[in-house]
């Protein structure tokens, strides 16, 4: 399902913009449908009141929690299921986060990444975004949303915008807390601008060298790292957002001296922060975790020649949870959902 339907749906209803407003914003906050001060008999015609049931339950088969996998860093991740049995990722994230899918699968096939090894399975419906949202808030308040899961948002841009537009106004998620993460395209650079709610932008650099870049992102699309570092400068400068560069650490591969040049050649006065996580082990994947010292160093040595830099860890790391290991681990299982709350529409109670 689409927003854009649902709110068609709701306005064949009887649903004036009003009444829109407030049904999407008790499905993106997981509210139940008599919150608030006015009772829903009288703040709601009687034609949509008898259309709700259905419209309720459509969106509470959207999605349901399959597993959940909670971390030592208080991080959880989540494998939620889709009505047609596709299973995608969600990731609750230390203060008010949250990572969400955007694809099942990724056509992109970064070689360090095991969403990619599948290949492109199917899109997430922009409803199906905004129901992972619903879901997580059942848990915790959710203030931030990044679309660092499965997939690439690129690939998938009408439902991304659409979930960005409905999280940044009645999902009440503050704009440069909404972060668009791409390998880089384009498209992204001439969308994202138009869009009524522009978002913070992260971009997957993890090398400043052309050739290497196409050798870990085999099918990302061709834009040179000093390309992509430009577009992204002109997005930052325009929205006031600054960029999120994405650096995955990998032992011998990004992690030597030429490397460190390269990023202080490409980023200095840039108006953005390089997050630099250490791998996170994918089966069947032959690359290396350098140790915290070493890349405690670089982050170091980094900072000293003026480039802001943050040494993350990859939340949950001791479960296992890199995007698509959890989906990887069950996708033979049979899918047994948790309990009768485990939707993502309204709650009538």
């Amino acid at each position: 399902m689409r927003i854009h339907d649902l709110k068609q749906r709701l306005r064949e209803a009887g649903a004036g913009p009003s009444h829109e407003h407030r049904v999407l914003r008790l499905w993106s906050h997981a509210l139940p449908r008599d919150s608030g001060r006015r009772l829903p008999r009288t703040f709601f015609p009687a034609s949509l009141m008898a259309a709700l049931p259905a419209i309720e339950a459509e969106l509470a088969g959207l999605a349901r929690v399959h597993t959940i996998h909670p971390g030592a860093d208080g991080a959880e991740r989540m494998l939620v299921a889709l009505a047609d049995g596709q299973t995608v990722e969600s990731v609750l994230l230390p203060r008010d986060g949250l990572c969400v899918s955007s694809q099942v699968g990724c056509a992109v096939g970064c070689r360090f990444c095991m969403t990619g090894q599948g290949g492109l399975l199917r899109q997430v419906g922009s409803a199906e975004i905004v129901a992972q949202v619903a879901l997580a808030r059942m848990r915790r308040p959710v203030r931030r949303v990044v679309f660092m899961g499965m997939g690439e948002p690129a690939h998938n841009l009408d439902n991304v915008m659409e979930a960005i537009e409905l999280l940044g106004t009645v999902g009440d998620i503050g704009h440069k807390n909404l972060v668009f993460s791409t390998v880089g395209d384009p498209r992204v650079f001439e969308r994202l601008p138009q869009g009524r709610v522009k978002p913070a932008l992260a971009l997957s650099l993890h090398t400043t060298r052309d050739a290497l870049r196409k050798e870990l992102l085999p099918r990302a699309p061709a834009m040179a790292p000093e390309a992509l570092v430009e577009a992204g400068e002109r997005y930052a400068r325009a929205t006031g957002h600054p960029i999120q560069y994405q650096w995955t650490l990998l032992e011998g591969v990004n992690d030597g001296d030429e490397d460190i040049e390269g990023i202080v050649r490409l980023l200095s006065g840039k108006y953005g922060v390089l997050n630099m996580i250490p791998f996170n082990a994918v089966d069947g994947a032959d690359f290396r975790r350098p140790s915290w010292e070493r890349c405690r160093k670089i982050a170091r040595t980094l900072h000293e020649r003026g480039i802001l830099t943050k040494l993350r860890h990859s939340a949950g790391q001791d479960v296992d949870g890199g995007c698509g290991q959890l989906r990887a681990r069950v996708a033979e299982a049979p899918l047994r959902f948790h309990g009768s709350g485990s939707g993502s529409g309204l709650r009538t109670r």
